[in-house]
């Protein structure tokens, strides 16, 4: 039987140091060309990480923690985004389910604890809570949206909540809308989050009354409670929604009800998720550079790994037009 090919016979055939071979192989250091090299030479040699040798070395697992809601649609791609670019960085992600529920969200933190992960990138639920500080201060967390107020030394990459909260709200009430539901992507359990808090804030400056309700994250399960806002006709023109898998929803509700998006009713998402473009009418809502944004969380951690402080890089969504809304009747 072939014996095992070790990380001494990649650097051998590759003419490097250990150290220079290992940085290569995970992409974190040396030039575009070597580490190209590196990596072509540990295919032809049949080399693979030993994760239990990796660990014992070095202390480390290589194993990255990722938690969001994933019944929402745009965070589902995110996270799919993050496992990719880790990959690429040499570490391995495991993916858990928040739910949107803080409870939840507790357990997932428990778990990454006794999986011993190098580090974690999450959408916090509750940036807010005191859990967050059972991950150990080695272990290299950055929170995207929201940061973690409750754990220092956390990287952040952050959204501009306020300016896409009062981008959007500005639009509606510039077309004449007065009246607006909120729909939120949060249980009853939980606190209220930043962009919510914010979005009551910008509806009183700009004179519209704000009705604000709570659903599940999932469009299919958030349709019942799209369907009690829109239930009384003369209770709201336009509806805000903090995701766009809610304004999904808003969509199957209104169509339930013979309701007619945007003649009769204004809705305006918050993601520009691939299909927001795709449903009919197109869906009006705010877009976030995802790209940049995955980039930035992981060049974070990856920098919280080797050390370096945490930096606080600011996103501000963009309002996209598209059919979904327009004066109210």
């Amino acid at each position: 039987m072939p014996r095992r090919r070790t990380l001494q016979d990649l650097a051998d055939a590759a003419g490097l140091s250990l150290a220079a071979t290992s940085y290569a192989l995970r992409g974190v250091r040396g030039s575009p060309g070597t580490i190209r090299r590196v990596r072509q030479l540990a295919d032809e040699l049949g080399y693979t990480v030993d994760p239990i040798a990796r660990a014992l070395a070095s202390g480390r697992t290589g194993s990255v923690g990722v938690s969001g809601s994933l019944r929402d649609l745009w965070q589902q791609d995110l996270s799919v985004m993050l496992t990719q670019a880790l990959r690429r960085r040499g570490r391995y992600a495991t993916i858990a389910d928040a739910d949107a529920d803080p409870s939840q969200e507790r357990l997932i933190v428990e778990q990454f604890v006794a999986q011993r992960v190098d580090g974690a990138v999450v959408s916090p639920v509750d940036p807010s809570a005191a859990y967050w500080r059972l991950l150990d201060p080695a272990v290299a967390v950055v929170a995207i949206g929201d940061a973690l107020t409750s754990r220092p030394g956390t990287g952040s990459v952050l959204f501009d909540n306020r300016w896409g909260v009062q981008t959007a709200l500005a639009h509606l009430a510039s077309l004449g809308h007065r009246r607006v539901g909120l729909l939120a992507p949060a249980l009853p359990s939980t606190p209220g989050r930043p962009a919510e808090v914010l979005a009551v804030e910008v509806a009183a400056t700009l004179g519209l009354k704000l009705v604000p309700f709570s659903a599940p994250a999932a469009t299919n399960a958030a349709v019942t409670v799209a369907a009690g806002l829109l239930s009384d006709p003369n209770q709201v023109t336009a509806v805000f929604c903090l995701s766009d898998s809610l304004a999904f929803a808003v969509y199957q509700a209104a169509r339930d009800l013979g309701v007619q998006v945007p003649a009769e009713l204004s809705v305006i998402g918050y993601d520009d998720h691939q299909l927001a473009a795709l449903v009919n009418p197109g869906l009006t809502t705010m877009a976030w550079d995802e790209d940049a944004i995955v980039e930035a969380a992981v060049s974070q951690l990856v920098g919280l790994l080797e050390d370096e402080p945490p930096q606080t890089p600011v996103f501000r969504p963009e309002l996209i037009l598209r059919a979904s809304t327009t004066h109210p009747s």
